[in-house]
């Protein structure tokens, strides 16, 4: 199914720590024709397997788990590795210094801990249009 906004295939793929939450709202998204390519457990696991992929996701969306020490080196390794995927941030964690410090990054977007698949699908066009 294509999206109305773009005409083109929208792809993702999910970097989450077995988030039950973020596992259903994947399922949503996937029941509403977007195509998740792949899923990790780990920024590392997203870092070596992304290149194994026959295509680029456009999407990335990532569970930031902050209580990581070493998580913002991964995500500043993720952006430069692949600059040509969009990231978006799933936090609980809504605080001026940590927006800053994702869009330095190269965040594109982040949504709280609570948005529907519904709020994800829509961050996701937008994102994609950019």
């Amino acid at each position: 199914m294509e999206t109305c906004t773009s005409q083109q295939k929208i792809t993702l793929a999910f970097i989450n720590d077995k988030s039950p939450i973020l596992d259903l709202i994947c399922n949503d998204l996937i029941a509403s024709g977007l195509e998740v390519l792949s899923r990790f457990e780990s920024i590392d696991d997203g870092l070596s397997q992304l290149s194994e992929l026959k295509e680029l996701p456009n999407v990335c969306i990532i569970d930031l788990d902050f209580y990581d020490k070493s998580v913002l080196a991964q995500l500043q390794e993720l952006s430069t590795q692949y600059p040509t995927i969009k990231l978006i941030a799933h936090s609980d964690i809504d605080t001026e210094t940590v927006g800053r410090i994702l869009l330095d990054i190269g965040f594109s977007s982040c949504l709280l801990v609570g948005s529907d698949a519904d709020d994800f699908r829509k961050v996701i066009e937008k994102v994609v249009q950019i």
